[in-house]
């Protein structure tokens, strides 16, 4: 990213409303953008002085995803928002894209479970191909994450070995195609910072998500400097069997960890779905993912411009069931 780049970004650092996974939410989007001053004119929300920024997962599961993707997609063109990629967006990216060297298939198989995963999207695109392959491309034009100096947005996990290896916040064509690989360098980092850390369970251990699929790993907080057992990681929905949040952290795990050192800015992100009252969930990590789809919360932070995570600064509204 260029220093004038860094500049621009870094001058709305007081003035960003950064927002949760929406997954379809339109309403409740609409409503949070309301609640925090936004007005819709010329067909766009937009706001007098400050930034909404996405924190993706846009697409999938909820009942109004196409109006949800057409409304912060118009925000972002129109200047009025950013917005980061979420896996859900890479995962339709890959669902909808023909392998290039293997006819017929795709860069990620459309298996049951993968296809589960984008039904909702792309029925509610059914009768809208070309719109939908337009937002396809659209969501190649986007960033993994964004640096506003004083605050920090990515998906689900800020790796700083994996961004600094990068020559772009965007993915490439090459990196896209080399996702058909889950064990290629490109898959494993775009993974890292739309997925988070997943940690692999015991073969023994049987541990079904709420859709009923059984889990082979569960996500792990990218923060914690010296895990002694594998519940100090745990930062998922599901909890670990008590017998699995006993175990200890190896020497060989340990090194695999990412440690978002509290020194560092704050960082936000969504993926996790959590419950409860939004609030930090360390000194510089604040995840804003609420389960909105799951009548939870649609939450946003509005950041001051101090750097500094403020309980107050979480504005949230409940999804109407």
């Amino acid at each position: 990213m260029s220093q004038t780049k860094l500049t621009e970004d870094a001058l709305w650092a007081e003035r960003l409303d950064i927002i949760g996974d929406v997954h379809g939410c339109e309403q409740t989007l609409i409503r949070l953008l309301t609640q925090l001053g936004y007005q819709k004119s010329a067909g766009v929300f937009r706001h007098p002085e400050r930034l909404a920024v996405f924190l993706g997962d846009i697409v999938d599961r909820g009942p109004r995803i196409r109006e949800a993707l057409n409304l912060v997609r118009a925000m972002v063109e129109a200047g009025s928002a950013r917005m980061v990629l979420g896996n859900h967006e890479i995962h339709a990216l890959c669902y909808c894209s023909a392998h290039p060297s293997a006819p017929g298939n795709y860069l990620r198989p459309h298996t049951p479970r993968n296809t589960r995963t984008i039904a909702d999207t792309l029925t509610q695109f059914a009768a809208h191909p070309d719109e939908w392959q337009d937002h396809l491309r659209w969501f190649k034009t986007l960033p993994l994450y964004l640096d506003f100096g004083k605050y920090r947005v990515v998906h689900a996990c800020w790796d700083e070995a994996v961004i600094a290896a990068r020559s772009s916040a965007y993915v490439s064509e090459a990196e896209l195609v080399a996702m058909a690989d889950p064990a290629s360098s490109s898959a494993r980092a775009i993974k890292r910072l739309t997925s988070g850390v997943e940690v692999a369970l015991p073969e023994h251990c049987r541990m079904f998500s709420a859709e009923g699929y059984r889990r082979r790993s569960f996500r792990a907080k990218f923060w914690v400097k010296a895990p002694a057992c594998l519940g100090d990681l745990e930062f998922q929905p599901d909890a670990l069997p008590d017998e699995v949040a006993q175990l200890s952290v190896d020497d060989e795990l340990r090194a695999r960890l990412v440690v978002y050192d509290s020194a560092q800015p704050p960082v936000f992100v969504g993926h996790y779905w959590l419950s409860g009252k939004p609030a930090p969930v360390a000194s510089n990590v604040a995840c804003l993912d609420y389960s909105a789809v799951k009548f939870g919360r649609l939450v946003a932070y509005r950041t001051d411009g101090t750097g500094v995570l403020n309980r107050q600064n979480f504005v949230w509204v409940y999804v109407d069931p």
